[in-house]
């Protein structure tokens, strides 16, 4: 796992493709992630549940 720290308005690119901009620091971090129309980005919990989803049709 690589560990980064990025301030408030700092970025975090993936490949050419995928930026992850800090966009706030309150308590929580608010971030903001610009990729390609067809890379689907969800918050861990959605992913599984889409998972399990996909696994229950099966």
């Amino acid at each position: 796992m690589l560990v980064l720290t990025r301030r408030l308005g700092e970025n975090i690119v993936i490949g050419d493709d995928i930026i992850i901009r800090v966009l706030d620091v309150n308590g929580q971090v608010k971030l903001g992630i610009e990729a390609p129309r067809e890379i689907e980005v969800h918050r861990e919990e959605i992913y599984e549940k889409i998972k399990a989803e996909l696994f229950e049709s099966e």
